[in-house]
């Protein structure tokens, strides 16, 4: 079967089985374990079953790729089950379908020969079926068939509970079978013999925990090999996490606890995990789980996110890879896998690939390729960026290139890779080392924004470096670099001085400890980037930047968990920054901001846990913001004859004043800045008012935490406002009406404002997609505007003590005539459908039609859909969590799919309206919501 065909398969798996058997019990089991692998599974609950399988029943064994029989006692007195069976067959002919047969509490050999008790209950079916004789061979072929075929006997396996992980574990390797593609062009090259000896090294039948260390120089292929050895054995383990770029992420600001969460939240399947190290790591201690730490560069970092292997089960395997043995010999590893290079055939094929796509060079490059091959020293990264280089490149250019190398020698492969840095232009090199020095990992939307400032031209400049595989931009819109090439921006910028105070930047931090302790800073220093978790107090002197005239980019931060400032100072001396698009300073100890930042180059300012306590202070020698406001509205408020020497607007785009406990107040024209479009003054919480505003940029407003006590009248001119969080803001009593006039909010964050206890009447007039958090809140009552805000997409009401009463949702658009006044609700409404969730446990009455169960099908007139009277149609259902739920965790999959089938001949008209996640609840919820017909369902 093609790979494509398998691959647009509905469902990962189809489960037959007698409801009467295995229900409540095995098949309930087996569900919820397959749900909690995010195995998409299509169940059959009808409880009411005629003598023919329905066609939407046939259309889901044709839809999935694997079929699942669980053969009971009673399997074969049910014709449902045997006509089921004998189209699952049909499917395994004609699809290639995998079938996995599994015997709960019946000899397979009784299935297959019609046997025993098993055979006696399809006796008793045969008497009903004496006269179709063509019928009974046909179910006793199938029950052959499907009996000899490789399967899961209940008798062999004690416990239900490995039964199942037994079966869960199989599929997960079938379904990677079935969806992997067939087309080998983009497959690893030489890593299956590397992972087998990763396995051997692991001691898989072990029962010791066993941690293993993937050692080797950057660009070797540890990431790899580690992820295809986790891919390969993650399904036979109860919880597994791959932890990618620790050594990256844990350099940011809280990063290890980003991390530590994200572990977490992996082993133990749950989004929300609670950082209690002690309380989950107890958890993990019953579960048998296999971790990566990707690129680990210090003992503290594996001790900050799992402590020691003391916490894991006897079962448990961690892998570890590095380029620093120290830290495996530190945390006690004593298997060591010491990453080589690629053999020369493999070398040559991953080449190959790159340079000719194709698995071998061509005849004409065969000495050529020979020679690359012979100083790319069989380090991955370096063929592949060799590869990309000479790819469709004249044979000239391979000789100039080659001869380029031959003058190298011996050098190492940094030097190999400065081939392509070689062939940049200034401003692509300038992006490569800035990204190699400060961006790793940054949003490119912020990237791209910085480099335009310094007039790089980023937007064909980055396209450059992507092309020559020296930068990706990955899917979360990040700018990517891999270690190796990182280390050659970095070594190229270390030789341009032997002092680092002539190097364009510093970003290690002796180097830059030096620099900033004895003031030797000069004009030739263009970006600092400091962890100061990394060392001991700076004390500045005010004059410390007074010669770095070039400097672009300031960045102090703390990596650390509960960082401190460490650059202490308690001014600075003018001139200074006058070049700076980027300042970042955690915990910044100035009162008020440097004087000399200026508002015509700065883009980003940022503040974190700093000690500002008013962004204007009438100190004319120190830094007032209202100055940089000021120069930055000069052409707004001043009249100057020539508007040509007019200065440009400030360009200011984010102010992150965060945990700033000291802000009191800010400057009138704080909201005037054009380009600033996110202000964060979360845990700000000193800060009681804003200023009033007359306009506004800003789509992202951030005031957790603080004490505001109501919002300016001024409020609804920012018109661009998309985010607003105003969460645990204690002091917050009541909201504007004038709220309602925010027509872009999408997102209105209110959990934990306990004194709020009213919303706005108005609410219903805001018309963007929005999400609507009422979470810990005392609101009373809900408006009944809020039948009008069809664009709701998230309502969460849950711990509203306070609350009285919700409006009654209009309910249904079936014939909008036999509904007074909703018709004139519906016309116009921008979106298609939406829905909400209430703690509800019964249908509202004014529903035409009602049915028990998870559908409900309606019989309309032949004319139903060639009018007018139609405009959609409403749909209210009960979700209530039994104690024979399936269990899929912390979250439950709720969808509703419309099915239109106009004629018995014609084609069922299948559309999934919605599809969405839904906590877990012992209580019952409504969920309610509507769909709009559009012109393709009329067609």
């Amino acid at each position: 079967m093609a790979y494509s065909s398998r691959n647009n398969k509905k469902y990962d798996v189809f489960v037959s089985f007698r409801g009467e058997d295995t229900r409540d019990n095995f098949t309930s089991h087996l569900c919820s374990a397959l749900c909690r692998q995010n195995i998409q599974t299509f169940i059959d609950d009808q409880l009411n079953r005629g003598d023919e399988i329905s066609e939407s029943l046939v259309n889901a064994i044709e839809a999935s790729a694997i079929s699942v029989i669980v053969f009971s006692e009673s399997y074969a007195s049910s014709r449902w089950c045997l006509h089921e069976l004998v189209k699952i067959l049909d499917c395994k002919k004609e699809y290639a379908q995998i079938v996995i047969p599994v015997f709960y509490r019946v000899d397979p050999s009784d299935v297959r020969n019609q046997t025993g008790s098993f055979g006696n209950l399809f006796s008793k079916l045969e008497e009903s079926f004496k006269e179709n004789p063509k019928k009974l061979r046909s179910w006793r072929n199938a029950l052959k068939e499907a009996a000899s075929l490789s399967g899961f006997p209940s008798q062999n396996i004690r416990r239900e509970s490995e039964l199942i992980n037994e079966v869960v574990n199989h599929i997960l390797k079938r379904l990677d079978e079935v969806f992997r593609p067939c087309d080998n062009k983009n497959q690893l090259v030489g890593v299956e013999s590397t992972v087998e000896k990763i396995e051997s090294l692991l001691g898989v039948e072990s029962k010791d925990v066993w941690a293993l260390g993937i050692w080797g120089i950057g660009g070797i292929g540890k990431t790899t090999i580690a992820r295809a050895t986790f891919d390969k054995i993650s399904s036979d383990f109860e919880g597994s996490c791959f932890l990618e770029n620790v050594r990256e992420e844990s350099q940011r600001p809280g990063g290890l606890a980003c991390l530590q969460k994200k572990l977490l939240s992996n082993l133990l399947k749950d989004k929300n995990v609670i950082l209690d190290i002690g309380l989950n790591f107890r958890r993990l201690s019953r579960m048998k789980v296999l971790i990566v730490f990707d690129d680990v560069t210090c003992f503290s970092q594996l001790e900050s996110l799992i402590g020691s292997l003391d916490w894991l089960t006897p079962v448990s395997r961690i892998i570890i890879t590095t380029r620093n043995k120290q830290v495996l010999r530190n945390w006690g590893v004593s298997k060591i896998y010491e990453m080589g290079a690629l053999e020369y055939h493999h070398a040559l094929e991953l080449f190959s690939r790159h340079a000719f796509k194709r698995n071998h060079p061509d005849v004409d490059y065969e000495k050529l390729s020979s020679k690359v091959m012979k100083y790319a020293q069989g380090v991955p990264l370096a063929i592949k960026v060799l590869g990309c280089f000479l790819y469709k490149r004249e044979k000239e250019v391979w000789e100039s290139a080659i001869n380029k190398l031959q003058s190298i020698l011996h050098r190492s492969i940094l030097e190999v890779l400065k081939i392509s840095y070689d062939g940049l232009d200034d401003k692509e090199k300038n992006i490569f080392l800035d990204v190699a020095c400060f961006f790793q990992g940054e949003g490119i939307n912020l990237v791209m924004k910085f480099f335009n400032a310094s007039g790089f031209y980023p937007e064909i400049g980055i396209s450059v470096l992507v092309d020559k595989s020296l930068i990706a931009i990955d899917s979360y819109s990040k700018i990517t670099m891999h270690d190796l090439l990182q280390e050659l921006g970095r070594e190229i910028v270390r030789q341009e001085s032997i002092n680092p105070e002539n190097c364009s930047r510093l970003w290690h931090h002796e180097d830059t400890y030096e620099v900033l302790t004895y003031n030797t800073g000069t004009e030739k220093i263009e970006g600092i980037c400091l962890d100061m978790s990394n060392v001991k107090d700076i004390h500045l002197n005010p004059n410390t930047f007074t010669k770095m005239r070039k400097l672009r980019f300031l960045k102090f931060y703390n990596s650390s968990f509960n960082g401190e400032n460490k650059c202490k100072v308690s001014y600075l001396q003018d001139p200074g920054f006058a070049e700076v698009k980027y300042f970042y300073w955690h915990g910044c100890p100035l009162k008020s901001l440097p004087s000399n930042l200026n508002a015509e180059k700065l883009l980003f300012l940022e503040l974190p846990g700093s000690d500002i306590e008013q962004l204007c202070d009438g100190v004319k020698r120190h830094g007032k913001l209202n100055q940089i406001i000021h120069a930055a509205c000069k052409k707004l408020i001043a009249k100057i004859p020539n508007p040509t020497l007019i200065s440009h607007p400030n360009k200011l785009v984010i102010l992150n004043l965060r945990d700033s406990k000291s802000l009191k107040s800010l400057p009138a024209r704080i909201f005037n800045l054009e380009f600033l479009t996110k202000l964060d003054l979360s845990g700000c919480s000193k800060l009681k008012k804003l200023p009033e505003i007359s306009s506004s940029n800003i789509s992202r407003l951030y005031l957790s935490g603080t004490a505001i006590e109501e919002l300016p009248s001024s409020f609804e001119l920012l018109l661009r406002l998309w985010w607003l969080d105003l969460s645990d803001c204690k002091m917050l009593k009541s909201l504007p009406s004038i709220l309602c006039k925010l027509k872009s909010l999408g997102v209105l964050n209110l959990r934990g404002c306990s004194n709020l206890r009213r919303l706005p009447e108005r609410l219903g007039q805001l018309s963007s997609p929005i999400i609507l958090n009422l979470v810990k809140t005392n609101i009373e009552k809900i408006p009944e505007s809020i039948i009008q805000l069809f664009v709701l997409r998230h309502l969460l009401l849950n711990y509203c003590e306070g609350h009285e009463s919700l409006p009654k949702f209009p309910c249904t658009m079936v014939r909008c005539q036999s509904l007074p006044g909703t018709a004139t609700i519906l016309i116009g409404f921008p979106m298609e459908k939406s829905h909400v969730v209430l703690a509800r446990n019964e249908i509202p009455r004014w529903f035409n039609f009602q049915s028990e169960g998870s559908f409900i099908t309606l019989e309309m007139p032949p004319d139903f859909f060639n009018n007018n009277r139609v405009l959609g149609f409403a749909f209210s259902a009960i979700l209530s969590f039994s104690d024979r739920h399936v269990d899929c965790g912390r979250w439950f999959s709720f969808s509703c799919e419309l099915k239109v089938k106009t004629t018995k001949d014609c084609d069922l008209h299948d559309k999934r309206l919605f599809q969405s996640r839904v906590n877990y609840l012992k209580s019952d919820h409504l969920h309610f919501g509507y769909y709009l017909f559009c012109e393709e369902d009329f067609n």
